[in-house]
C-alpha cells in the first residue's frame, strides 16, 4: 500500500483542533483543581488516624492506585448508570476518574510530604496553643509545600497527558479530534502527529519550568 503524505490538509481542520486543545485545557485544569484538593482532604485526613474512616480511605487510595485509569472512566461511564439511576455524560465520566485517580496519588505525595517536616515542628506548635488545623496551616504546610511542589507538577503534567484517556468515552477533546480527521480522510499518521507535536509544544516549557523549580527550592532547603 503506498501511503500519500499531505500535512497541508490539516489546515482545512484546524478548527476541530483548536476546539479540541480548548476542552483538554479546561477539562486539564478542572481535574487538576479537583484532584489536588480531594488529595490534600484525603491526605490530611489519613494523618488524623481517625480508626473509623482511615481503613475506607486506604481502600480507596489503593483501590483507584492500582487499577488502570481507563478501566476507571469506562466504568464511571458504562457501568455507573447501570446502578444509580441517572446518566453520565462522557466529560463528567472522564473528569470523575482522572479526578479520583489524581487524588489518591496526590494524597500519598502529601502524606509523605507532611510526616517528612521534623517533629520537633509539631512540638512548637502545640506548645503555643495551636490546634491541628492552625499548626498545619502556618507551620507545617509551608514548609513541606516546598518538598511537594516537584511532586505535585509532575503530577499535573501527568494529568495533561492522561486527558487523551477521555476519547475512549467520546469526549470532545484533542485525540478525539485527531480520530475524527483520520476517519474523515484516512491520514492516521498526520492527525495523530500533529496531536503528539501539539502536546509537545505545551509541556515541553512546563517540564522546563519545573526543572528551574526544583533547582531553585534546593537552594532553599
Amino acid at each position: 500500500m503506498h501511503y500519500v503524505w499531505d500535512f497541508a490538509i490539516l489546515g482545512k481542520y484546524s478548527h476541530l483542533f483548536w476546539l479540541g486543545l480548548g476542552w483538554t485545557m479546561a477539562y486539564t485544569i478542572g481535574t487538576i483543581i479537583l484532584g489536588t484538593l480531594l488529595g490534600l482532604v484525603v491526605g490530611m485526613l489519613r494523618l488524623r488516624r481517625w480508626t473509623g474512616i482511615d481503613w475506607l480511605l486506604v481502600a480507596y487510595i489503593e483501590l483507584f492506585r492500582c487499577t488502570p485509569l481507563l478501566v476507571q472512566i469506562i466504568w464511571f461511564y458504562f457501568a455507573l448508570p447501570i446502578l444509580m439511576p441517572f446518566s453520565i455524560s462522557p466529560l463528567a465520566a472522564a473528569s470523575l476518574g482522572i479526578s479520583l485517580n489524581s487524588a489518591a496519588f496526590s494524597a500519598e505525595i502529601y502524606r509523605a510530604g507532611i510526616q517528612s517536616i521534623d517533629r520537633g515542628q509539631w512540638d512548637g506548635a502545640r506548645a503555643l496553643g495551636m490546634t491541628f488545623l492552625q499548626a498545619m496551616r502556618r507551620i507545617i504546610l509551608p514548609q513541606a509545600l516546598k518538598r511537594m511542589t516537584p511532586a505535585l507538577t509532575n503530577r499535573a503534567i501527568e494529568i495533561f497527558k492522561m486527558s487523551t484517556l477521555a476519547s475512549a468515552v467520546a469526549y470532545v477533546e484533542l485525540l478525539q479530534q485527531a480520530k475524527l480527521i483520520a476517519s474523515l480522510n484516512f491520514n492516521p499518521i498526520e492527525a495523530y502527529t500533529a496531536v503528539a507535536v501539539i502536546f509537545f509544544v505545551f509541556l515541553w516549557p512546563l517540564v522546563q519550568l519545573t526543572y528551574v523549580l526544583e533547582r531553585r527550592l534546593a537552594r532553599d532547603e
